[in-house]
């Protein structure tokens, strides 16, 4: 039986405090059920995100809610040992696990995590030239002051890349989908991990924007050239946009 969430632990209040005590305690699975429950696309939805930013040898470049690093590490390859990129997340169990990672990773001289809150990035203005998030801006409590604190810190003609889970649109695709989303990922969850993390996982992509919602929040907050396109069916969406 899945576990009943209130809410204000997917879009009130409490968010914030519920999310980053959910993920201190998932952080020893994370990786494990990221690729066992996406039977590892994950990566590739990475791979894609990672692309999709832009950027050259010698860049900088910054992944918020970095988790356990694996963008920033993807990211790392982009921009080679001349660049550089910065992970940041609010939680340190993740952090400290994608810090074990990046020191094994070919280019640990250049990727640097830092703790720190999406809502308040404690990085100067106009310093990246690409900021990424993947899966995570659905868990930030306001994703416009998110997406504002993103567009401050990017360079003018620096580039946001958001990937996150959608809806899937496409019939029979999207009910068998959601069969699964819904019922069976948060019960192997549950027998891996813990269960509420993953009843809140299929609970925040119901409450999060449809994909041209999300579009019409980042041109509020100063993005132009906002696209967005699906990945897998549908599953996730990459959004991104420039700042002029």
């Amino acid at each position: 039986m899945s576990t009943i969430l209130d809410k204000s632990q997917v879009v009130g209040e409490q968010k914030g405090a519920y999310v980053r005590n959910m993920f201190a305690r998932i952080a020893p699975r994370y990786d494990l059920l990221n690729s066992l429950l996406s039977l590892r696309i994950h990566h590739y939805w990475r791979e894609v995100a990672a692309k999709e930013a832009k950027l050259q040898q010698g860049d900088s470049a910054l992944d918020v809610c970095t988790g356990t690093a694996d963008l920033a590490i993807r990211l790392a390859k982009e921009v080679g040992t001349d660049g550089a990129v910065v992970g940041v997340d609010f939680c340190l169990p993740m952090l400290q696990l994608g810090y074990t990672k990046v020191r094994k990773s070919a280019h640990h001289r250049s990727t640097t995590l830092v703790l720190g809150d999406a809502l308040a990035l404690p990085f100067a203005a106009n310093r990246f030239r690409a900021v990424t998030v993947a899966f995570g801006i659905r868990n930030v409590v306001d994703i416009r002051k998110a997406f504002a604190e993103m567009w401050r810190v990017l360079k003018p003609g620096g580039r946001v890349v958001c990937l996150e889970f959608s809806h899937p649109r496409r019939e029979p695709f999207g009910s068998i989908y959601n069969l699964y989303f819904h019922h069976l990922l948060p019960f192997i969850g549950g027998l891996l991990s813990h269960q509420d993390a993953y009843t809140y996982l299929p609970t925040s992509v119901r409450y999060f924007p449809e994909r041209e919602q999300l579009a019409q929040m980042m041109r509020e907050v100063g993005f132009v050239e906002v696209t967005w396109r699906e990945l897998t069916s549908g599953i996730v969406c990459i959004h991104s946009g420039v700042k002029p």
